[in-house]
């Protein structure tokens, strides 16, 4: 089966080249056979991925450590589920599983748009190929070919085992994230794909858009939880009590996100005003951009160290080279269509949604522009000048907080204020009420003990965006309840059926909201260092005024090669009581492998409920592993007892704002029945109530 799969790939490069160039010839000349023939090379370029797919987790499940990428990502004691995500655990096998997901999504593209929309396919085929032929030339010649077998001295080896897959990969978020954000950069790639076929074939007006609203709410789907998922990841997995830490890795996911939710945003604009056309066809480019640079920044080792970057020249010339490329040629086609890209209308006024949606646009760039900056300026630095400088923490939180507190805002502002021009009338009934809500409950916070101001003006805002929205509910299932004479109930769920598109996105809305309220709560995390004894009891007081009592019962150790390479395992025991009313036992660890040359890896204790994680780190051992026992003395180790408001708020946040896209995404009940624009009666009599 491995041997098929190295087949397949190879085969798949010449299938994709033709279905390439057809598809480009087949828009020009406007020869169905031509785009019939490229069309169908995308489902044979789908089928040769499954099949080189297959062939590396046959290999992970058989134990072929005869090949590089196997012997050095797996081994004979790694868990079944490991070797099956083994696919996209490292930078080979996970090239091939982002060409495998676009060609998935490709081929669903194109069996969806098989009778109509015929006027795009042509060139939105011959785009797909091209970009799935970019990911087989690097698969195949930039020395990451995940079918390479392993040679030393110029001789294949099989050696007797494997280096085994890094023991902080082995955590259940962590193979899910990787997956979710790239089913995120892929499915991006429609939307590009039909927005350059707009630009080749001349039709520029906003039905590419329309198109591709759902590809578009899709791709921001999995790059919104993928990127939350990763965050759980560290959270629980690293070990050292946060979630967020303006990794490179981490910024390299957030940059597509931040220009997807923007072009979501303005892409309403050219819908409702035709303005900001070119703004979009820029958007759509740049995000596409940097999914790809963010491929080739996590996967190419140039985030490490300038000096890997010598050691990936190859494969990092290869995707500036494409980048470059495509920067290019759709550059020159934006120019070549100006003249019919140009906005049918202006804007009329500061106060409008056309300028809200503007300046939010404005502001999630400058943001990217930020983390862009602040990433990549230590790579710069070191390429230059040979030293090396960190960006930390401190320069994205100063410059990217105050963007995020006026985007909160925004948030309530965008969707209610009027097009064209808002009036006097317009802001005080849709303003007047959340304003005083908002400063109410600044107000009340400040007197119960709240002092950080970043996090009051956080608090404050999300209260006046949620009573916005929760107005806009109220006001939309009065006036059906009124119109239909249905219970509140059923007219609430029948508001929400009837424009998924609207009442979705207000509850993707809500859920950001609370995710930032959740996000604000680090303003007042504890933290506390107690270096204890088996019995010692540890008091900490929670921000909320309640206080925990931590015993630490003991340490249980165990030494020796384990089911998952353990080299040893030491096991920290701690019950945990509230206020005096015991509430359960938490662990915390250190694990050694055998199979990595690193420190121990933490395995922290975490106790989750709504307000609040109590969340524990075993720091350190008083004493190696080795000279462990029973006597009195020997046990003591180094507890790290963290309070952190509001946690669980971000999950719950992440889910709601999940919730809200999965309801936009889904298909209107009116449009089923009635088709596409039908608007019914009473619908445009709710939207008038509004």
């Amino acid at each position: 089966m491995t041997l098929l799969g190295e087949f397949a790939l190879w085969i798949s490069l010449p299938v994709a080249v033709w279905g390439m160039v057809l598809g480009y010839a087949g828009g020009r000349s406007q020869r169905g056979d031509l785009v019939l023939s490229a069309e169908r090379s995308i489902y044979a370029v789908f089928g040769l991925h499954v099949l080189a797919s297959a062939g590396i987790v046959s290999a992970f499940l058989n134990d072929r450590f005869d090949y590089w990428y196997i012997a050095n990502y797996s081994n004979a004691n790694l868990e079944l589920f490991y070797k099956v995500t083994g696919l996209w655990a490292g930078q080979r096998g996970s090239l091939l599983f982002w060409a495998l997901l676009l060609g998935f999504f490709s081929c669903v593209t194109v069996f969806t748009n098989r009778k109509k929309h015929r006027e795009f396919m042509p060139y939105v085929a011959g785009v797909l190929q091209t970009i799935l032929t970019f990911f087989i030339v690097v698969l195949l010649f930039a020395d990451v070919n995940p079918f390479e077998r392993l040679m030393v001295d110029g001789m294949p080896v099989t050696p007797a085992d494997g280096a085994g897959l890094n023991p902080q990969l082995q955590n259940y978020w962590m193979t899910i994230h990787p997956p979710t954000l790239y089913l995120g950069f892929t499915s991006f790639t429609i939307p590009f794909a039909f927005a350059i076929a707009a630009l080749l074939n001349g039709r520029l007006d906003a039905r590419w858009i329309q198109l591709t609203r759902r590809w578009i709410l899709t791709s921001w789907f999995f790059l919104s939880i993928g990127i939350v998922f990763g965050m759980r990841w560290a959270y629980e997995e690293l070990g050292w009590g946060g979630y967020w830490f303006w990794d490179p890795v981490e910024n390299a996911s957030l940059l597509p996100w931040l220009t997807a939710t923007a072009f979501l945003h303005s892409i309403q604009i050219q819908e409702n005003r035709g303005m900001l056309k070119v703004w979009n066809m820029s958007l759509v480019l740049l995000t596409f951009l940097l999914t790809i640079f963010a491929t080739f920044l996590t996967r190419s080792g140039l985030i490490e160290s300038v000096h890997s970057f010598a050691q990936e020249l190859k494969i990092a010339y290869i995707f500036l080279s494409f980048m470059g490329a495509v920067l290019a040629v759709c550059v020159l086609l934006i120019v070549h269509r100006l003249p019919q890209l140009r906005s049918e209308n202006q804007i009329e006024s500061f106060l409008s949604r056309e300028s809200a949606f503007l300046f939010n646009n404005l502001l999630l760039l400058g943001a990217a522009f930020s983390v862009m900056w602040g990433t990549m300026f230590p790579l710069i630095s070191e390429g230059i000048t040979g030293q090396q400088i960190s960006v930390g923490p401190p320069f994205f939180n100063k410059v990217n907080l105050p963007i995020g507190i006026i985007l909160l805002a925004l948030v309530g502002i965008g969707p209610v204020i009027a097009w064209r021009r808002a009036t006097k009338r317009n802001l005080q009934k849709n303003f007047a009420t959340p304003v005083v809500v908002g400063l109410v409950t600044g107000a009340v916070l400040f007197a119960t003990g709240a002092r950080h101001e970043l996090a009051l003006v956080t608090w404050s805002l999300s209260a006046f965006v949620l009573t916005i929205i929760f107005t806009e509910f109220w006001k939309g299932t009065k006036a059906r309840a009124r119109i239909e004479g249905e219970g509140y109930p059923l007219a609430f769920f029948h508001l929400v059926t009837r424009n998924r598109r609207r009442w979705g996105g207000y509850i993707v809305h809500v859920g950001f909201v609370v995710l930032c309220c959740g996000l604000a709560g680090a303003a007042y995390n504890t933290d506390n260092r107690f270096n204890v004894q088996p019995g010692d009891v540890v008091e900490v007081t929670s921000p909320f005024g309640h206080t925990y009592q931590l015993t630490y019962e003991g340490l249980s150790v165990s030494i020796g090669r384990g089911q998952r390479n353990l080299l040893w395992q030491a096991i920290a025991t701690v019950s945990v009581a509230q206020d005096g009313a015991p509430k359960g036992i938490l662990t915390t660890e250190k694990r050694q492998y055998t199979n990595r040359n690193t420190q121990p890896m933490t395995e922290v204790g975490i106790r989750s409920i709504f307000r609040e994680d109590l969340y524990l780190i075993l720091s350190a051992l008083n004493d190696r592993p080795g000279a462990l026992s029973n006597q009195p003395g020997a046990q003591g180790i180094d507890l790290q007892v963290l309070i952190k408001p509001l946690v669980g708020w971000i999950w719950i946040g992440t889910f709601l704002l999940a919730i809200g896209t999965i309801i936009a995404l889904w298909p209107s009940i009116d449009r089923r029945r009635a088709g596409a624009g039908a608007v019914a009666p009473h619908e445009a009599a709710l939207a008038g109530a509004d």
